[in-house]
């Protein structure tokens, strides 16, 4: 931290910026730690020499099976047209700090790759000329990933690059090993320029290109300043054009595959063993400050152990802060008698993530009152899931909910009008309490598909394949003065993973237990096996 930088410094290493793969000319004059370097050819010839061979294991992929029939309905959805995927750029954290990398959504789901593999790639989709063998045997495209190459210890960049140099990052995928990962075509990225290129323009018969145009600002830049140059620009035809691209990839994701299924269903058992390492900690938590922190740790780090990361931010929320829906700070302390709402969920390398709340006394026993509460609560969601048949709509399901918490409000004297004008649209004063929705598509995010249309989401029938969550709650906040004192500062959320079948649904997470004498024995058990 003590070195002097010179000015022959920062001009080394802005110029080594400027042609540096994924540089930004902006930043060229920032120094930090990274730029510190050795500049003498006498050390780097040192650092060219004497390495072992390093060659990582070319191995592909389980998800490498299921992409071509992703990309062929992809592609056959805008024939003729280039699609521009990009997986995305790090995000800065502070200074000269990102935070861990996740590939764009839509980029993993149509390459198959998780985890972080590889920050400023490219899948494109490129149209087959129709008069082709290819167009002839119904392929509509040539997928191509444009990747940086490989900077190993045969390379300067291997010590002198941070962003790829593998002296810094570890072994990296290169072209050879991307495509055997991936079963894609894969080029160096700095001939993506040049691809996106080729053939583009507005007359008939010219190539039109789409892009994902919020995941990197430059890529949209470049294709930006493509359609530009080739006579194709009118930014709002072609955000409107992107926007679709974006749409379709979203509900595309609604029908998951066996192999996704299959993750998923890792994914939530990796969150069973995040809340049984969370159940294990409680005990030694409570009364702690800031043991919401505590537990947020016990569960993160199992989330690491047997996955990629959380999915989301943990939800957990002691007492009065279990009303409050999305509480992330996860500050207060957790104390003996209250209710823990946590809300947590493992994304797996693959980055298919669970979602499930569970509330829990945090003395290991329910009240008589939050026992009442609760199962109200686990009512109205076993109401949801009955409702949920094949056909059905997620306004099926919510309407399922929302009655049984209607009615209960209404026996417990807290409904200020009759069950059905409080159901019905002009009323919903049930909602006071249930403000939220109870029901999302998951899958590769936590609210998977949300640029669906509404038609083809919330109005469209649920069909097998599809996997979504049921999480109605009742939420009484510490300020509301329209309810008993004893009914103040209680959250209780449960929440569930569904998969639709051809015979109905399947609670994925049926293992996690949620009925009252099951989480008692489930804490009892977890804090016997603590001691």
């Amino acid at each position: 931290m003590g070195e002097v930088v010179t000015a022959k410094d920062k001009e080394y290493e802005a110029e080594e910026r400027k042609s540096a793969p994924g540089s930004d000319q902006a930043m060229s004059d920032r120094v930090n730690n990274r730029s510190l370097r050795p500049r003498s050819e006498a050390f780097k010839d040192f650092m060219k020499s004497g390495w072992a061979d390093d060659e990582p294991e070319i191995k592909p992929l389980e998800s490498s099976k299921f992409i071509p029939a992703r990309l062929a309905a992809l592609g056959k959805a805008f024939p003729g047209e280039r699609l521009v995927i990009p997986a995305g750029q790090p995000k800065v954290r502070n200074n000269d700090c990102d935070y861990m990398f996740r590939p764009d959504t839509a980029f993993a789901y149509y390459t198959g790759l998780g985890v972080d593999y590889e920050a400023g790639a490219v899948l494109v989709l490129n149209p087959v000329d129709p008069d082709s063998e290819e167009a002839k045997a119904g392929q509509t495209h040539t997928p191509e990933l444009f990747v940086a190459p490989r900077a190993d210890n045969s390379t300067t960049d291997f010590f002198m690059n941070p962003h790829y140099g593998e002296y810094w990052v570890g072994p990296r995928a290169g072209l050879k090993e991307m495509t055997a990962m991936t079963g894609i075509e894969t080029h160096d990225i700095a001939q993506l320029a040049d691809a996106l290129s080729k053939d583009v323009g507005s007359e008939a018969g010219a190539v039109r290109v789409r892009v994902m145009r919020e995941t990197d600002p430059q890529i949209t830049s470049l294709v930006e300043s493509i359609r530009e140059a080739n006579g194709a620009a009118d930014p709002d035809k072609n955000a409107a054009n992107d926007d679709k691209l974006h749409e379709f990839t979203s509900e595309a994701r609604m029908i998951k595959d066996s192999y996704e299924i299959n993750e998923m269903r890792k994914a939530v058992d990796a969150t069973k063993h995040g809340f049984d390492r969370l159940l294990s900690t409680l005990p030694s938590a409570i009364d702690k400050p800031r043991s919401e922190r505590i537990l947020e740790g016990a569960f993160n780090a199992v989330s690491r152990e047997l996955g990629n990361a959380v999915g989301y931010d943990s939800i957990v929320a002691s007492g009065a802060h279990a009303p409050i829906l999305h509480w992330m700070r996860n500050t207060g302390v957790v104390k003996t008698g209250d209710m823990l709402l946590v809300d947590a969920g493992v994304e797996v390398d693959s980055l298919y993530t669970a979602d499930i709340t569970r509330t829990f006394p945090t003395n290991g026993k329910f009240t008589d009152l939050q026992k009442r509460l609760y199962q109200a609560v686990l009512d109205s969601q076993q109401a949801g899931f009955e409702a949920a048949k094949p056909g059905a709509t997620y306004s099926d399901i919510h309407h399922a909910c929302m009655r049984v918490i209607a009615e209960r409000l209404h026996d417990w004297g807290l409904l200020p009008v009759s069950v059905e004008e409080s159901l019905s649209p002009e009323g919903q004063q049930h909602r006071r309490w249930l403000a939220c929705g109870v029901a999302h598509h998951l899958g590769l995010d936590v609210h998977d598909c949300a640029q669906a249309r509404f038609e083809a989401y919330q109005g469209a029938p649920i069909r097998p394949g599809m996997i979504f969550t049921i999480e109605p709650g009742l939420y009484f906040r510490e300020d509301d003065l329209l309810i008993p004192p004893e009914y103040r500062g209680i959250g209780i959320r449960i929440e569930d993973d569904v998969l639709m079948t051809e015979h109905g649904p399947e609670w994925i997470s049926a293992g996690i237990p949620k009925q009252i004498e099951d989480v008692e024995a489930w804490m009892a058990d977890r804090a016997a096996a603590n001691k």
